[in-house]
């Protein structure tokens, strides 16, 4: 096709609207189904949602969420609906409405209460709710079985946008004095590791260790994404990404499953080939008879497909606003966190309090 004559907006949309194989967004949908249910999971059987959500008398709400309140024994109720749409999504089975379940149940979850906001939450529901407009069954799932379609170029590259916005703010978040000049707070976290076998107690112990931790770490967030981008230094690029991603699992254990949400979610950069292995891998290993005879995207006038353009084009230009709401409120950010949650600042602060309750009966005085 010629297009040296095309105008910059028609090679864009060229470009967006070129239909493609639904590998990256089948492999996709899978893994993101099974991370779920292993987060799932483990939450449960880690005893937390009675520990954090049925025994407290009192929970901190979300300004305009104070509604969303854990229902008692019930909550469990709540996560099991989650962990049944978690696995419809993963089969693929009624693939529009599990995932919108899925979504409203897990964010349910993660309004409850704002002490247990982690960043890898979050990005599960930003996720959660662009994959309700992205056709991710059309291939290898039960919903496809009758009609496989192609996707548009644009499904897939917006789960890319969302992680590489994940990953600039996180970099530009650590460029302040107390990451990059005081080596902050890594020299206490690092330091505080001597129990890890064979580097605790000598290479963590190191003062040019913690800066370069805090250098990396930065560099890393800032460009990991555009070398993920460029096909040449992509596979350096994703070992790197597993290599981070691993050291921050081992080094820092309550960071949960943010390691894996991301090393999973930079499968998506891949060409299309690579997820097709992967697909041959699981119908070899699951002995399914894989014959795709893709028809077109486009075969018929799609309304939900126009409305979900829109939507995701707001949501992304929301997420890259978002993080900068900050510069509105005035103090020191860290002291304050006003404008802190959503903005994909992590591993910046830790803090600890303490307090002392002084009961008095006043009958008695």
């Amino acid at each position: 096709m010629v297009t040296k004559n095309l105008s910059l907006k028609e090679k864009i949309n060229l470009y967006l609207f070129e239909e493609i194989e639904p590998y990256q967004l089948s492999v996709y949908r899978i893994g993101f189904g099974l991370l779920v249910m292993f987060s799932l999971i483990r939450f449960s059987s880690s005893g937390w949602i009675e520990s954090l959500y049925i025994n407290p008398s009192f929970h901190f709400s979300y300004f305009g969420f104070s509604w969303v309140k854990p229902i008692g024994v019930y909550t469990y109720l709540i996560f099991l609906v989650c962990f049944a749409a978690a696995l419809f999504v993963t089969i693929g089975y009624k693939y529009r409405l599990s995932i919108t379940i899925l979504f409203l149940s897990f964010t349910y979850i993660e309004l409850m209460d704002k002490t247990t906001y982690l960043n890898h939450y979050y990005l599960v529901s930003c996720i959660s709710f662009l994959m309700i407009f992205l056709p991710c069954s059309n291939f290898f799932s039960l919903d496809s079985r009758n009609l496989e379609r192609k996707i548009p170029r644009w499904t897939v590259d917006s789960l890319k946008v969302m992680i590489i916005i994940v990953y600039i703010y996180a970099g530009l978040a650590k460029i302040n004095t107390d990451w990059l000049i005081e080596a902050q707070p890594l020299k206490i976290w690092l330091k505080s590791k001597y129990h890890i076998p064979l580097i605790g107690e000598t290479f963590l112990q190191n003062n040019n260790v913690h800066y370069l931790f805090s250098w990396g770490g930065m560099l890393y967030d800032t460009f990991i994404a555009f070398f993920l981008l460029n096909k040449r230094t992509r596979f350096f690029a994703f070992i790197l990404v597993i290599i981070f991603h691993v050291m921050t699992r081992v080094l820092f254990p309550p960071i949960g499953i943010f390691p894996y949400v991301m090393i999973f979610s930079c499968i998506i950069f891949f060409d299309s080939s690579v997820h097709k292995k992967i697909i041959n891998k699981i119908s070899n290993f699951f002995s399914f008879n894989v014959n795709p005879n893709f028809k077109s995207y486009f075969i018929e006038k799609n309304r939900f497909h126009t409305l979900g353009i829109y939507v995701i084009v707001i949501f992304l230009f929301f997420q890259i606003l978002i993080p900068l709401r900050s510069k509105l409120y005035p103090g020191e950010l860290f002291w304050t966190e006003q404008g802190y949650r959503f903005s994909w600042r992590v591993m910046l602060i830790e803090k600890t309090g303490y307090t002392t309750f002084k009961v008095v009966d006043q009958k008695k005085w």
